[in-house]
């Protein structure tokens, strides 16, 4: 990320007050639907995911996790990041080995995310990849899952 980048007008911004907690009753309430428990680290890692603009790698929820500084146990945050991915409430963005809540509606969906060189924010959309997949599938393979990656500036970063 440059140094020189900044967003005047405010955007990609994380979730915050009365939004945020509307966001973690919806974790909750699809949990509760599946069979799921969002137990507190769960739903800790989710809310710092929610919370931030950018992408987090694992070690900076590991450090942002305790509300009283203290670090979370790397296991802990790492089982709550398998588990937010399991049920679509966030997505690993390989290529930055880092971490976004899901925009979109949950669990599967095919990922999309459009990354920013300059201010990092990562952009998820829901692609149409269905004659990719559909030839794929005539040649037998079972795809399990899709993610693709694009980098370039964001609007307020051009």
């Amino acid at each position: 990320m440059s140094a020189d980048c900044h967003h005047e007008d405010g955007s990609h911004p994380g979730l915050a007050g009365e939004t945020l907690r509307r966001a973690i009753g919806l974790a909750e309430t699809r949990c509760m639907t599946s069979q799921e428990r969002l137990t507190a680290p769960r739903r800790r890692v989710l809310e710092l995911l929610l919370e931030s603009d950018a992408p987090m790698k694992a070690y900076d929820l590991i450090a942002a996790f305790g509300q009283s500084g203290e670090p979370a146990k790397p296991p802990t945050v790492y089982r709550a990041l398998e588990f937010l991915e399991r049920l679509g409430f966030a997505h690993r963005i390989e290529s930055l080995n880092a971490y976004v809540p899901c925009r979109l509606d949950g669990a599967g969906h095919k990922a999309a995310f459009l990354i920013c060189e300059c201010c990092g924010a990562a952009e998820e959309f829901e692609p149409d990849f269905s004659t990719q997949l559909a030839a794929a599938a005539a040649r037998g393979y079972a795809v399990s899952g899709v993610t693709l990656e694009a980098r370039g500036l964001c609007p307020a970063c051009r």
